[in-house]
């Protein structure tokens, strides 16, 4: 179930494709869009945190928050969370995981895991077919918060949890370039199938392909490890 700032960020979203808030124009203030959306102001900057994430808005300190033109947010930037990694640092803390993640994954998966899997891909398909980046963007985070799961080792699943909102914001990055946004899901899916083949090595290197091709549609560089 999508959380309250999800939820938010879907309003926020929709008032900006339909037009109620042009390319250039100012949010209303966080009193009242936070009025507006009956949230509170924490649940609503994250909710802001997510359309800046997905190139949709751009805050500016002693401002406000500006809708932009698909304008790419600044890699360099670091993410919000205990760890404040930037995203060239976190590529590099996932590529050390999450090809171990999936590898695991092949070895251990079971039939809930494969419907599970595929679940989560049908919903990101669908979100994308709607134009609805925030929730594609949700259902990605499952998607690789689910392979760390199916690793069943119990401390990976432990980082997993433990920086899952550092994660979800890289996730979102990629979706701020609107011709590859498809991208993903075309690579979820060859994790999908060296998974579910029980292949660890194809999963490992799906995965870490998976995590290069992200890198570079953010224009970061993936650590060669």
């Amino acid at each position: 179930m999508p959380s309250i700032a999800n939820i938010a960020a879907q309003a926020l979203q929709r008032r900006i494709t339909q037009g109620e808030f042009p390319a250039g124009s100012a949010l209303p203030s966080q009193r009242e869009l936070s009025e507006q959306l009956s949230i509170s102001r924490a649940s609503l900057r994250e909710a802001i945190s997510t359309l800046e994430a997905l190139g949709m808005v751009r805050s500016q300190p002693g401002k406000g928050v500006f809708v932009t033109a698909g304008q790419r947010p600044d890699p360099a930037r670091p993410l919000r969370g205990t760890a404040a990694m930037s995203p060239q640092a976190l590529i590099e803390f996932r590529a050390v995981l999450e090809p171990a993640w999936a590898a695991l994954a092949a070895l251990r998966i079971d039939d809930d895991g494969r419907q599970r899997l595929e679940a989560i891909q049908h919903g990101m398909e669908a979100a994308l077919k709607h134009c609805d980046l925030v929730m594609a963007a949700d259902w990605d985070l499952q998607f690789h918060l689910l392979i760390a799961e199916l690793s069943d080792n119990p401390g990976l699943m432990s980082i997993a949890s433990q920086f899952s909102e550092q994660i979800g914001h890289s996730l979102r990055l990629p979706f701020s370039n609107p011709a590859g946004i498809w991208e993903p899901a075309d690579e979820h899916r060859l994790i999908i199938d060296a998974i579910v083949s029980g292949d660890a090595s194809s999963a490992n290197r799906a995965m870490r392909s998976h995590l290069a091709a992200a890198a570079n549609r953010v224009g970061i560089d993936f650590p060669p490890l």
